[in-house]
């Protein structure tokens, strides 16, 4: 069975290695090149790209999904999407979840990897909903992690689930780099004697395990598997496309695509890796195997934004520290698999227990949601006792979040009217608020023929 290829250089690559600061201006030139190599899927926008190009780029995160769109017409274009957090990091009503859905296929997406930072199904099932209404390719995502709860039965179960709301496919998302070769072997033959739809597998090179993963995963029969281009490979990315390539090429699993094509592209990337490394961009240290992964199950972007906070608070020799507690805060508050936003959560919380020298004695907002329910069920119960110390006697929320969540797309569209320009602003200012309308602010003195980074938009004064 020939083996399917979804490449992630546009989107996860670059976001696990140079915290997806690769700008459109620097994918054009090689745009093209990858539409010609045959992919399945090429994965080019969500996860933290929409959030990059706001915030430290000044780009228009629509505008550069239409601009992909456009060179790109011959592979389906993929997303990654946090179900009912969509690409920020709270719960979103219904109605701004269906518009955001509706917007991305509109705007050129095909394929929405769709995943809950719990595992919660409820989470998951308006996102389903809207991308089967406006005709994508809805691909449901389990979150990969061990721990007590998480057995081959666990994710055959939810795999079941994930096919009966209407997933198209299903994705494993090994955001860590866990899943080890024998038992990658094991879960997807076991997922795909209990499944119907196609299975697609994540993975990540932290722990130096991801090759081979692959390669153990393609002969339990997983149908596409995702890789990236070899200059933005490997460290916390994922596998090398070229090589897989090669290591299949001329049997049963043979991909089929050309080496002399991929080199093209490679090359290309190759030239930005160049200038990443000599401008600090790309840190040397995020390229190293870490084996230490499997043990404390910090995901790269993770382990980065833990050494940037102790960093901050003067306490960079406190990180062994910090390794050794994100485990037990993360069974404190019921083994939720690592990836945003629950990862962010447990690693600030676990932070916060280091320098305090006293564990919960500080708690933020964010913990203390996770605890309520908030963000949904944990997979496995918090403790009474542990729930009553963090939240005191506050009555937890058991139903689906969202259902406690009134409409709020019409609010956002009058509290943002003065900036629209497009119908899709309303969407990034949902998301993020503050950021966007600092964009939209430089967007519209562009516009009007001023220079954005010399006019102070609190005065309204351009210097010269």
């Amino acid at each position: 069975m020939a083996v399917k290829i979804m490449e992630t250089a546009l989107r996860d690559a670059h976001q696990s290695l140079i915290a997806t600061r690769m700008t459109t201006e620097e994918m054009l030139p090689i745009l093209d090149y990858l539409d010609d190599i045959g992919y399945y899927a090429i994965e080019a926008w969500g996860g933290a790209t929409f959030d990059a190009c706001l915030r430290f780029l000044d780009e228009d995160p629509w505008q550069r999904l239409r601009t992909i769109r456009s060179h790109i017409k011959n592979s389906k274009l993929q997303m990654l999407f946090r179900g009912q957090n969509i690409l920020g990091y709270r719960h979103y009503a219904d109605d701004v979840v269906e518009y955001f859905v509706q917007k991305s296929i509109a705007n050129g997406i095909d394929v929405i990897r769709i995943f809950d930072a719990l595992n919660d199904v409820r989470n998951l099932k308006t996102a389903i909903n809207a991308t089967k209404k406006e005709g994508g390719h809805v691909q449901a995502a389990l979150s990969y992690t061990t721990g007590p709860v998480y057995t081959t039965d666990y994710y055959i179960k939810y795999a079941k689930q994930l096919q009966d709301m209407g997933a198209d496919s299903i994705c494993v998302k090994d955001m860590a780099g866990l899943l080890k070769p024998y038992d990658a072997y094991e879960l997807i033959k076991a997922l795909k004697e209990n499944v119907k739809v196609p299975i697609q597998l994540h993975t990540h090179y932290t722990a130096g395990l991801a090759s081979m993963t692959l390669l153990k995963a393609i002969e339990a029969g997983v149908d596409i598997v995702d890789t990236a281009m070899a200059p933005l490979a490997m460290g916390t990315s994922q596998p090398p496309t070229e090589s897989l390539v090669a290591t299949l090429a001329g049997t049963e699993y043979d991909t089929g695509l050309s080496l002399e094509k991929l080199d093209k592209a490679s090359k290309m990337f190759g030239e930005l890796r160049e200038k990443y490394l000599k401008n600090g961009l790309l840190d040397p240290k995020v390229l190293k195997v870490d084996v230490n992964t499997l043990l404390y199950q910090v995901p790269g972007g993770m382990l980065s934004n833990l050494v940037s906070q102790l960093k901050n608070a003067g306490k960079s020799d406190k990180l062994a520290d910090v390794l050794a507690e994100v485990p037990r805060v993360r069974a404190d508050v019921g083994y939720p698999p690592l990836v945003t936003p629950s990862s962010q959560i447990v690693g600030t919380q676990a932070v916060m227990n280091v320098i305090a020298g006293e564990r919960y004695k500080m708690v933020t907002k964010e913990f203390k949601g996770i605890v309520r329910g908030e963000y949904g069920k944990t997979p496995m119960p918090i403790s009474d006792e542990f729930r009553k110390k963090i939240i005191g006697d506050e009555k937890p929320i058991t139903c689906r979040p969202a259902d406690n969540l009134k409409p709020e797309l019409e609010k956002l569209r009058s509290e943002c009217a003065q900036y629209i320009t497009q119908d899709e602003d309303v969407l990034s200012y949902a998301l993020f608020e503050q950021v966007a309308v600092k964009f939209f602010e430089k967007r519209k003195l562009k516009q009007n023929g001023l220079d954005a980074e010399n006019t102070d938009t609190v005065n309204k004064v351009t210097t010269v």
